[in-house]
């Protein structure tokens, strides 16, 4: 897995207000999405530290998983991408 991510940026805020650089990004091999690792590559991608291409590239994401996460915490912040709870946050 030697890809190498450059990008326009060093860090940005993360969700809970601290810089979020590239190593503190959740690992490429991640499996288990909790709140906290979707907000940080939400993050990352909206501060410009990962494009779209390469965040869906680096956790194996469709776009339109990515998006839905996005939109997630748009609408409700980050109690919206519990995944437990997303039909209740869909119907409101």
């Amino acid at each position: 897995m030697g890809m190498q991510y450059q990008s326009r940026v060093s860090y940005v805020i993360g969700p809970d207000g601290s810089p979020l650089t590239i190593a503190d990004l959740p690992p490429p091999e991640t499996k288990r999405w909790v709140i906290r690792r979707k907000a940080e590559v939400v993050a990352a991608v909206r501060g410009g530290l990962l494009s779209l291409e390469q965040a869906c590239d680096r956790y194996t994401l469709t776009v339109e998983e990515f998006l839905s996460w996005q939109r997630s915490i748009e609408r409700h912040g980050l109690p919206g991408l519990r995944a437990t709870r997303v039909q209740q946050y869909r119907e409101h």
